[in-house]
Parts: C-alpha cells; structure tokens; sequence
C-alpha cells in the first residue's frame, strides 16, 4: 500500500515570540516494512535547518527561527510504500534473554514513564509463572493491558505516565504503548515505543484523503523485533506508518523545542492520510 501523510504542527503565540529553536521528528524511515519514496519538511517562517540522525536512528530536522513571529507551523509531508513481512525468526525461551540483555539494556529500563502500577504486579507475576515462553507472556500482557485501558482523549496528558493511566483505566495511544511496554521489560522482555501515523481505515479507498492521527505501538524481543499495536490489538500492517523508535514518547516526540515569549502558546496538530495506491 502506498499512503501519503501531510502532518501539520506548530504553536502560535499570544503575544508573540522573539525567536524560537525546534527540533522535528516527523519524516518516516525506511526499513525492510516500508520504502519512503519522497518527504519534505517546511517551517513557516523560514528557518535555518539542517537534518541528521539521533542516536536512536530517527531522522530529526533541526531548525531555529531568529525574527519575531506569532505563529510557528511545520509541514511534513511524506509518501511511504508499505510492505509487511512475517518475522521468520524462531521465538526464543526465557533463557535465551540473558543473552541479549545487555545489547538491548537500554530498553529494559523500569523508568517513570513505563514502571507498571502496583496493582497490575501480582497479575503479571501470574501470567509470567503461567508463560512457557516470553512470546506467550507478550500475547498475555496485550490482552491484558488492552482490556484494561480503554482508548479516550483527554483523560490523559503528555505526562501521564503508565501507571496513572492505569489507574485512571483510560487514555490515547501513548499510554497504552508506554503500559505495555512496562509490563513486558518488568518480564526481561526488551521492548521499544514506536511513534508513527496509522490509517483510520480497515480498508482505505484509493485517492481519499481522511483524517488521520499520530499513532504509537510498541517492538519487542522475541528473537528479532515484532511489533504489535496494543491500543487497536492488531500486528502493525500497511496502514501503520512507522516515525520514530526510543525508550518511550520522551525519546519520540513529533516536535520539541523552546521560544521566548511572555505570555502563552498554543499547540495545534492536524494529520491527513491518502492512500494513493
């Protein structure tokens, strides 16, 4: 499947800004799912830019605007050719984790944003002794944790972390992802937060262009990466659009920067996706 993304973000200022220095992750890679054919990223007013490659390998574009200005707008707009493939790697048992925990240490790490809620231990606890294989105890964690938390905005804020989410038995994409993820590297499992747009569409008509959202879903170690989407329960497909990869939304973030201003800011965010073939 091919889709085009158009994303558009940026603040505006109630009493303007003097000047204003970003940082942009919203040019989708190319991997062995899917192929970028053609991105562009416009800020608006012009900026100085130059592009490079984070440590986690997501493509930032950095860019500084030194005037006055009321409004900040980025535009990214990319198109992606999606090709999905089945893992074909054997699934690994509990005792082969050992041997990729330090390569993979860095997502392994219990941090604020994805440390499981109290109550939520003593069912992972049962569901590990019950698993035979890590693969088996991923299966049990998504159906866990998208029982449980039931997809609706404004319940949650960027901040909130797993387990206030959790508590609260709610919240977007983003808490779910960081949710999972908990869970699983509570296990040993490596896992990493995924950052992306996906299709709203089961089935995306050809030259429509709908709505669209960021999106967030979560890789983990079963003897190679695999993905899973735990807020839709779905294996990531054509309709996903992968962004991003980190520790968690901290190492993600569409768009992050500073300005100076005496008063407030605005953010908007709008995503439209055509599928064109």
């Amino acid at each position: 499947m091919q889709l085009r993304v158009r994303h558009t973000t940026g603040f505006t200022y109630a009493e303007g800004a003097a000047a204003s220095y970003n940082e942009a992750r919203m040019t989708p890679l190319t991997t062995s799912d899917q192929v970028v054919l053609r991105s562009r990223v416009e800020v608006s007013p012009t900026a100085w830019s130059q592009e490079y490659r984070d440590y986690w390998g997501t493509v930032v574009t950095a860019f500084e605007v030194h005037e006055p200005h009321d409004a900040l707008t980025v535009v990214a707009t990319s198109t992606v050719e999606s090709t999905p493939h089945a893992v074909d790697v054997a699934p690994v048992g509990w005792s082969d984790l050992a041997a990729v925990s330090d390569e993979w240490c860095e997502f392994l790490v219990l941090d604020s944003w994805v440390r499981p809620h109290d109550d939520l231990g003593a069912q992972l606890d049962t569901l590990r002794a019950s698993s035979d294989t890590p693969g088996e105890y991923a299966v049990g964690v998504f159906g866990l944790v998208h029982d449980h938390l039931r997809y609706l905005p404004g319940v949650t804020q960027v901040s909130t972390t797993a387990a206030e989410a959790w508590e609260a038995g709610a919240g977007v994409c983003q808490d779910v992802a960081h949710a999972t993820l908990g869970a699983l590297r509570r296990a040993g499992i490596p896992a990493r937060y995924v950052s992306g747009y996906l299709h709203p569409s089961a089935e995306p008509v050809v030259g429509e262009t709908v709505e669209g959202e960021s999106h967030a879903w979560v890789e983990y170690w079963d003897g190679d990466w695999r993905g899973f989407d735990p807020t839709n329960a779905v294996v990531p497909g054509d309709r996903h659009v992968l962004v991003a990869r980190g520790r968690g939304y901290g190492d993600c973030p569409p768009l992050r920067g500073i300005y100076s201003t005496p008063g407030a800011s605005e953010l908007f965010v709008s995503v439209e996706v055509t599928r064109l073939r």
